[in-house]
């Protein structure tokens, strides 16, 4: 079996799809860190002057928002010129050869 031609938009939803996944689960992470940062340093921030905890905690959910629609687009953009590329070469060349069984 070989793979002569990728279907350009079926790759571009499949791999943006993946990377608004990949982006929930970075952006998860980026607002367990924020919240902890904001509880831990809250109290000191407010005896200081500095603006309290509530800034780095309403950036932690912000990130959950903003990385999966960014990693989302940028997956869909790069599955999309990866898949026309794909075709491009695999037309001069002849394509990926699968040995299914």
């Amino acid at each position: 079996m070989v793979i002569s031609k990728v279907g350009a938009l079926s790759l571009a939803k499949v791999l943006g799809v993946t990377y608004a996944l990949l982006g929930l689960l970075i952006g998860g992470c980026f607002a367990l860190i924020s919240l902890a940062g904001a509880g831990l340093g809250g109290a000191a921030a407010v005896d200081e002057g500095q603006l309290p905890g509530m800034f780095s905690a309403i950036f932690g959910v912000g990130a959950v928002i903003i990385l999966p629609i960014f990693y989302g687009v940028m997956g869909f953009i790069s599955g999309l010129i990866g898949a026309l590329i794909y075709n491009a070469v695999a037309g001069m060349i002849g394509g990926v050869e699968l040995d299914v069984s």
